[in-house]
């Protein structure tokens, strides 16, 4: 099969006619599956346009060729559905996540989480992933018979599990929540209403998981070279990038340095969405899944890169964590937003009037010191950098620039 034509429906794709259905009841769509509804869910929804002034790395207003959250998502779904169509995989469902993933992300990146989770560290902490099942079963209020945009089963499952199982058959929480356990977020829902903790979640959720790793990878190192963290030649010392540059450099001699970067990016996905399919083909050759419960009953990810280039991936963001990440000038802005998060929180716990109308509880509601905080967070976790430092300015004498 050429690269980019569609493979036949796989019969381990989830099946749209198939669903396990919604939370809440609802008639069918007469023009579109149940996936393709999720995904138009999630485009119109309130959270999904916020992402265009929340921060991927560098803030909003230090240039408008950076990343945002907004096109940080598009370029995962794009390299997501990429892979769909090549596994034969449903492409609505794959898209859906992609573009969700990042929908319970606060404002200034990783700096505004960690933020949060600190603010909230008594009241359970702060989880992104979490938080996003948070905004589509609860925040979002724009359908009359339901809160949240009753996503069917299994966007809910591959929101929550897409990065892998979150416990163990009998509850038992592992991986990065052992310690700590599962956010309350998601522990509190799946009481309720069960996503299967202890399974991996479809191949659709497994692409977008890899996707975002991909796109990361890449559109990092692309903003890296525009702000000048590093140099083309800098990423010499990962070995395929060197033979990368090398073929762009014996094709293009002339070629200038922004479009040398671009090629080097471009070259970069094509490679790595080559890899996921060919390791994700020697797997499923291996398992012989003959169903989606099939994917998720196995002992380990369908979709993975292989062992040499999982090497490179992690040498790629061991790079960027050091030249970038860790740089001065993105650590010092980061600095800034943290102490800003910290400091709009303790205003709002402080003083809750200065919350916005539909942000204040009821008059006859009693709430208790965790569901104010709680609340103060989801109000928080939604902001744009832009709304953040202006909610600072109204409240503060003094706002860093954050630039």
């Amino acid at each position: 099969m050429s690269v980019g034509m569609a493979a036949p429906r796989s019969v381990y794709a989830c099946d749209p006619d198939r669903s396990r259905g919604r939370q809440f009841t609802e008639p069918p769509s007469r023009t579109r599956s149940p996936f393709r509804r999720d995904c138009d869910r999630v485009i119109h929804s309130t959270a999904f346009r916020r992402l265009k002034y929340k921060t991927q790395v560098f803030v909003f207003h230090e240039g408008d060729h950076y990343r945002t959250r907004l096109t940080h998502s598009l370029e995962v779904a794009q390299i997501a559905r990429a892979l769909a169509r090549q596994l034969g995989l449903d492409e609505d469902l794959t898209e859906t996540l992609a573009l969700a993933h990042d929908l319970g992300h606060p404002p200034f990146g990783h700096a505004g989480e960690r933020a949060l989770d600190a603010c909230l560290r008594a009241h359970g902490g702060f989880d992104h992933n979490a938080q996003t099942l948070r905004v589509v079963t609860a925040l979002e209020h724009r359908y009359p018979e339901f809160d949240g945009l009753n996503l069917t089963w299994e966007s809910l499952e591959g929101i929550v599990k897409h990065n892998g199982p979150l416990t163990t058959r009998d509850g038992t929480p592992i991986g990065s929540y052992r310690e700590r356990g599962l956010p309350v977020g998601i522990s509190q829902f799946v009481a309720a209403y069960d996503l299967e903790l202890w399974s991996f979640a479809s191949l659709e959720a497994q692409i977008a998981a890899i996707a975002d790793d991909i796109a990361y990878d890449a559109h990092d190192i692309d903003d890296g070279l525009r702000a000048g963290l590093f140099q083309i030649d800098d990423l010499k010392e990962i070995p395929l990038m060197a033979s990368i540059i090398a073929e762009i450099d014996t094709q293009y001699p002339a070629l200038d340095e922004g479009r040398r970067g671009a090629e080097l990016v471009r070259e970069l996905i094509s490679h790595l969405i080559g890899a996921v399919v060919l390791e994700a083909d020697r797997r499923i050759k291996v398992m012989r899944p003959a169903s989606v419960d099939d994917v998720r009953n196995q002992s380990e990810a369908l979709i993975a890169f292989p062992i040499d280039t999982a090497q490179t991936e992690a040498a790629i963001k061991a790079f960027l964590k050091i030249r970038m990440y860790r740089h001065e000038r993105v650590m010092r802005v980061m600095r800034d937003a943290e102490q800003l998060v910290f400091d709009l929180f303790a205003r709002y716990e402080a003083d809750p009037s200065a919350l916005p109308a539909e942000w204040l509880p009821r008059e006859s509601q009693a709430e208790t010191a965790v569901e104010r905080a709680r609340r103060i967070g989801n109000f928080i976790a939604g902001m744009t950098d832009r709304f953040a430092l202006t909610e600072h300015q109204r409240l503060f004498d003094l706002t860093p620039d954050l630039r």
